[in-house]
C-alpha cells in the first residue's frame, strides 16, 4: 500500500491524482464532499467547506498547536457511522472538532496534529464495492491536495505509524467522546493512558471554537435567518394545521428549502400542556383551540447551528392569563438581552433572570411561599448557552467566563407549569419560552433572530391578517 507525502503528490499531475482515487461525473471530479469545482453554487475557489477558506483551517490548526503543551500529540477521530439496521445507516453527522480542524465531512478518518509533523491524516481506503453502494470517499490524495495535510496515509497503516508518534510525545490529547478503537486499542495508547498521559482535547478545541471568526459569524447569521423565516411560515400556517407533527414537518421543510442541510435537533412542538415539558419531542398531539404552542427549532447550515423558540396561540389571540405570563417572559427576555455585552457572563445574566421571574411570578400569584425553591420547579434551566457548531457549543467553557466579542449565546427565559403543580389551576399545564440568538459585539450585542416577531400585538396581527387574507383568497376562487 503506497504512502504519499505532499512533495510526492506534487510530482504527479493533479489530473492523474484525481483520476486514480475519485469518481468522475462528466468532467467534474467527486471527492465525496462538495468542492468549488463540483458545487460552484455553494463554494468559492480556495474554500474547503462552504464559507470557510483553506487558510482559516490552517490557522485553526496553528492556534491549537500554540495552546498544546510542548512535545504533545493531538489525536482527533472522525465520527463513526451509526446504523439503524444491519444495512441502513442513520444520517451521518461529523464530529465537530474533526470538522473544525480538517474540513473533512466524511467518516472513517483519524487526524493527528503535532508540533513535529503538523497535520497528519489517516484516511479510509476507497473500495470499488463501497463506491458502487455509497459513492466515492476522500482518500490519501484528497487529504494532501484538498485538506492540505503535511502527511497522509491509509488508515490501515495507522497501527504501524501512530505508535512511534505516541512514543515520541510526552502528552496525548484526543476527542474523548468520539474515540475509536482504531487507536485506543493500540498498546502504546493504552500504556500512555495507564500512566495518565492522555487527556481530553475538548478543553482546547472548545476554547478555539468559543469565539467565532467573521466567516463563521456569516454562516451563523445565515443559519439564524433561515430558521426565522421557516418558523414564521410555520406560525402563519398553524391555524390551518393545528397538529404538532404537521408543524414539525412544515418547519423542517421550510428550513431545507432555504438551504439548510438538516435540523440542528428534533423540533420541540408542544401544544397546550405539552409545552410544559422542556425537551418535549413526541410531536404527536392535536393542538386544542385556545391552547398555546411552543416551538423550539434550529437548523444546521454548513456545520453551524441556529436555535430559537417562540410561543403563540394558533387561534390568533392570547387569553388574559396567557398574556399575563407571556408578558413576564417577554420582558425578562428583553432585560436579559440588554445585559449581553463584553465582560458579562451567562451566570450573571441567569441570576438576574431568576430575580426578575421570581418577582413577577409572586406578583402574578403563582409563587407565594418559598419562592426560590418553587421557582426551580417551574424553570430548572439556564437562561442560555453557547451556540456554534453544536447547539450547546463549547460546553467546556464555564458559564462564569466573561463574554467576548464574537461569542454567540442564547437568551431563553421560560416558565413551565406542569398540570400537577400545586398552585392556581388556571396556570396549570402552561409552558412559555422566548429564545433568541445573541452575538456579543465590541459595543454590546446583536440579536441574530431579531427578525422573528415576539411582541403580543405583532404576533396576533400577523396571525389574524394572514388568516383573513387566506380566507379572502379562498372566497374568490
Amino acid at each position: 500500500m503506497k504512502i504519499l507525502s505532499r512533495k510526492l503528490l506534487h510530482q504527479l499531475s493533479f489530473k492523474q491524482a484525481i483520476r486514480r482515487c475519485t469518481y468522475s461525473t462528466g468532467k467534474v471530479s467527486d471527492f465525496g464532499q462538495p468542492t468549488s469545482a463540483s458545487h460552484p453554487q455553494l463554494m468559492k475557489e480556495g474554500e474547503i467547506t462552504p464559507g470557510i477558506a483553506t487558510k482559516e483551517y490552517i490557522s485553526r490548526q496553528k492556534r491549537l498547536l500554540e495552546l498544546l503543551p510542548e512535545n504533545s500529540l493531538a489525536i482527533i477521530a472522525a465520527a463513526p457511522v451509526k446504523m439503524m439496521t444491519d444495512v441502513v445507516p442513520y444520517t451521518f453527522q461529523q464530529d465537530a472538532d474533526y470538522l473544525y480542524l480538517t474540513g473533512c465531512q466524511q467518516p472513517g478518518g483519524v487526524a493527528v496534529l503535532s508540533h513535529e509533523c503538523g497535520l497528519c491524516m489517516f484516511m479510509p481506503e476507497p473500495k470499488p464495492h463501497d463506491a458502487v453502494w455509497q459513492g466515492q470517499i476522500a482518500g490519501v490524495d484528497a487529504a494532501l491536495e484538498m485538506f492540505k495535510a503535511e502527511e497522509a496515509y491509509p488508515v490501515s497503516k495507522l497501527d504501524k505509524i501512530l505508535p512511534n508518534m505516541i512514543k515520541r510525545s510526552s502528552k496525548l490529547f484526543h476527542n474523548k467522546l468520539t474515540a475509536t478503537p482504531t487507536y485506543t486499542d493500540l498498546e502504546t495508547f493504552q500504556n500512555a493512558a495507564h500512566v495518565r498521559k492522555v487527556s481530553d482535547l475538548s478543553l482546547f478545541t472548545h476554547e478555539l471554537r468559543w469565539v467565532k471568526s467573521p466567516s463563521e459569524l456569516k454562516l451563523m447569521k445565515e443559519s439564524a435567518a433561515i430558521a426565522c423565516q421557516a418558523l414564521l411560515q410555520t406560525m402563519l400556517h398553524s391555524k390551518t394545521y393545528p397538529h404538532e407533527s404537521m408543524l414539525s414537518a412544515k418547519v423542517e421543510y421550510e428550513c431545507r428549502m432555504r438551504g439548510a442541510q438538516r435540523m440542528a435537533f428534533n423540533p420541540v412542538v408542544g401544544g397546550g400542556p405539552n409545552a410544559s415539558v422542556i425537551h418535549y419531542s413526541r410531536n404527536d398531539q392535536k393542538i386544542k383551540d385556545g391552547d398555546l404552542v411552543l416551538m423550539d427549532v434550529g437548523c444546521e447550515l454548513h456545520g453551524y447551528c441556529s436555535d430559537l423558540t417562540r410561543t403563540w396561540p394558533p387561534c390568533g389571540s392570547f387569553s388574559s392569563i396567557q398574556e399575563e405570563l407571556y408578558d413576564l417572559i417577554l420582558q425578562t427576555n428583553k432585560e436579559c438581552i440588554r445585559l449581553c455585552r463584553p465582560g458579562a457572563s451567562i451566570r450573571q445574566i441567569h441570576n438576574y433572570s431568576v430575580e426578575l421571574l421570581c418577582k413577577g411570578l409572586k406578583e402574578i400569584g403563582i409563587l407565594k411561599r418559598d419562592a426560590f425553591r418553587l421557582y426551580h420547579q417551574l424553570n430548572p434551566t439556564s437562561i442560555g448557552h453557547y451556540l456554534g457548531m453544536d447547539v450547546h457549543d463549547s460546553s467546556m467553557i464555564s458559564y462564569d467566563c466573561p463574554l467576548k466579542p464574537g461569542v454567540v449565546i442564547t437568551i431563553e427565559p421560560g416558565i413551565y407549569v406542569p398540570s400537577s403543580f400545586d398552585g392556581s389551576e388556571r396556570y396549570q399545564g402552561t409552558g412559555i419560552r422566548i429564545e433568541d440568538e445573541v452575538l456579543i459585539t465590541e459595543t454590546g450585542c446583536e440579536v441574530l433572530t431579531g427578525s422573528m416577531p415576539k411582541e403580543i400585538k405583532h404576533i396576533e396581527s400577523l396571525l389574524n391578517d394572514y388568516s383573513y387574507t387566506k380566507g379572502m383568497e379562498a372566497a374568490t376562487v
